[in-house]
């Protein structure tokens, strides 16, 4: 049932674009394995083999740290709509840290210079495998709409104590106290 390709061809980069929803998975040889839902608004495809995202600032940052110290990273998209099925990008991860040259570029060409309050990095994978399977056992649910939630928090966050002041207390290190790169004392 499952079928790999090297890249992301048009009917995997069609099915991607109706997704409402994305899980990314990370690790590293000590560290617990992380996965973490994103919206797939924050999601572009660059090229064949080649995603990023928009992260926004969290409650962790374990993506950052495990990317930095070993760079596996899988994302999964699942059919919650529609025929079965899941798509899954394997490959490399990496973060771009906001306030980089790097990351004002990315978010220029990729996202019209568009920075929501709360954006923290952008996660590049460079994929080296893309593989599909049935996602017979995927239930089907109706989408009622994304959450106002975590932007009303960094409103709030912003507001109060500020997102710098967040990130430093809440995404300084991973879990497992693996840092993030985020602030480099």
């Amino acid at each position: 049932m499952a079928k790999q390709y090297p890249d992301i061809d048009a009917v995997q980069h069609g099915f991607i674009l109706k997704q409402k929803i994305f899980f990314t998975a990370t690790a590293t040889e000590a560290s617990r394995v992380n996965i973490s839902p994103r919206p797939t608004d924050c999601l572009r495809i660059l090229g064949p083999s080649r995603v990023a995202y928009l992260d926004l600032t969290g409650s962790g940052n374990e993506t950052a740290a495990h990317t930095r110290f070993d760079g596996r990273m899988t994302i999964m998209f699942c059919s919650f709509e529609g025929p079965p099925k899941i798509l899954r990008l394997y490959g490399h991860g990496r973060v771009i840290l906001r306030g980089t040259p790097e990351y004002a570029a990315l978010l220029a060409d990729s996202y019209a210079g568009d920075e929501p309050l709360g954006a923290r990095q952008i996660v590049v994978l460079d994929i080296d495998l893309v593989q599909t399977s049935c996602g017979f056992g995927v239930p089907l649910f109706d989408y009622a709409g994304e959450r106002p939630t975590l932007a009303r928090w960094a409103e709030a966050k912003e507001a109060d104590i500020g997102l710098d002041a967040y990130r430093r207390e809440k995404n300084r290190v991973s879990i497992d106290g693996l840092p993030t790169g985020m602030f480099e004392d």
